[in-house]
């Protein structure tokens, strides 16, 4: 017979597994070079060109409030229907207040369909109607910046007598309600909901009223002065800034300051005085804005060295991060004029925010949330509507934050080939037969 030979040494590996790997190590790498490129693109824009991808993100969330999404979010907190259809609205404001006169058609269609749900019966639905104004600070100031950005777009000889009509109207029942409280108790805070009174709500509202005197023939300079003056007499002691709840009545600090309402604060409070809100910025940059484990700027809920619970308005808090001021203080800092921040949290935003893109529309974590699309929509297109771009203050942050997470995206694009490399430099050259 002849003599059977055996095969020694290590079987070969199947054909098919080395193809899922190398498609596994394929796909890994890909991934980690879209997200490399996501960290280093430009993710934001200056005061006149168009953010990328915003327009096609507003698209996702017409179709998203169509389908009820404002009420889901009602669901999640009590101004969540609210919130989705502002948002929303003065996002399409601020990329109209970026192009011709002429061209803006679709982004007053859109402010203006955002606005009808504000006023609607379920857009007041949460807000008691016989505070003072009526549905109180929160409703009435949020609502009457949408209808000035509304106005901002329209050229001043055509503006729509109703719509002055009824922004007049608000803004003169807002700066009454203002002067009343700061004679009779001092108090610049107005209240949200009965016996509760947040600094940043009449913040918005104070800016409303600062549209409403360039927009139209100034009538609340005084006022404006006087709930400054209030507000310097009624910070934070622990950080200067603003505080985060304040007494209903007295208007004295309920509780600290907190990265939440800080992020609008520092979006809205420019409007109203520009040399106070950078002196305000500067000191909330350097309390809440850090980078937990080294991998990107965030904002924390509580300053620098502290800690606090989490609630509805902070959300949950990985490493103290809230995940909504850091989507907020995008804004703020565009207002501010505060360039490598905002660019380094848009970047940061684009890489772990998970967005999908499709020819027509984008969303972030899947579009699961779509109220935060709607935040990241309206930051993302931040510019001054009242006062002047401001100047750069120096900035806090360098291009360098991303080589940690550079690396270690290197690293996992580089982990799938280490087996093939290892038994290729452990079997040494291949030898002759």
């Amino acid at each position: 017979m002849p003599e059977q030979r055996g095969r020694s040494g290590p079987q070969p590996r199947s054909g098919i597994g080395q193809a899922l790997r190398l498609m596994v190590a394929v796909l890994v790498g890909s991934a980690a070079v879209v997200g490399a490129v996501r960290l280093v693109a430009p993710a934001t824009a200056g005061p006149q060109a168009e953010p990328p991808g915003v327009r096609r993100q507003l698209t996702f969330l017409r179709g998203a409030l169509d389908n009820g999404a404002g009420e889901q979010a009602q669901g999640l907190f009590p101004e969540g229907y609210f919130f989705s259809h502002a948002l929303y609205g003065l996002a399409w404001v601020d990329l109209g207040l970026r192009v011709p006169s002429d061209e803006r058609e679709t982004a007053l269609a859109e402010a203006r369909w955002a606005l009808a749900r504000l006023e609607s019966p379920a857009g007041r639905a949460p807000f008691p109607a016989d505070l003072v104004p009526a549905y109180g600070v929160f409703y009435q100031g949020w609502t009457n910046w949408l209808r000035g950005g509304v106005l901002s777009l329209q050229p001043v000889a055509s503006r729509d007598p109703g719509e002055l009509a009824r922004f007049a109207a608000a803004a003169t029942a807002l700066g009454a309600a203002f002067d009343a409280s700061l004679d009779a108790a001092g108090s610049p805070y107005l209240p949200a909901y009965h016996g509760q009174a947040w600094p940043v709500d009449s913040t918005v509202a104070m800016a409303s009223l600062r549209l409403h005197d360039s927009l139209l023939p100034a009538r609340f300079g005084d006022t404006v002065a006087r709930w400054l003056d209030g507000v310097r007499q009624r910070l934070d002691p622990a950080t200067g800034l603003l505080p985060h709840r304040a007494d209903p009545v007295t208007g004295a600090p309920a509780e600290v300051a907190r990265g939440t309402s800080q992020s609008l604060i520092h979006r809205f409070l420019p409007e109203i005085d520009p040399a106070f809100a950078r002196a305000q910025y500067l000191s909330f940059r350097d309390e809440f804005v850090a980078a937990p484990l080294r991998l990107g700027p965030a904002v924390l809920e509580y300053r620098v060295g502290t800690a606090g619970p989490a609630d509805v308005d902070s959300g949950p808090l990985p490493l103290g991060v809230s995940l909504s001021a850091t989507v907020v203080a995008l804004g703020a800092a565009q207002v501010h004029g505060d360039t490598p921040l905002a660019a380094a949290l848009a970047n940061y935003g684009e890489f772990a925010g998970l967005p999908v893109d499709t020819p027509h529309t984008k969303r972030y974590a899947g579009g699961l949330v779509p109220i935060g699309d709607a935040f990241l929509a309206w930051s993302k297109t931040a510019l001054p509507w009242v006062a002047d771009p401001p100047d750069p203050p120096v900035a806090n942050i360098s291009w360098t934050w991303r080589l940690p997470l550079l690396s270690l995206l290197f690293i996992v694009a580089l982990l799938p080939w280490l087996p093939a490399t290892s038994r290729r430099i452990t079997a040494g050259p291949p030898r002759r037969r």
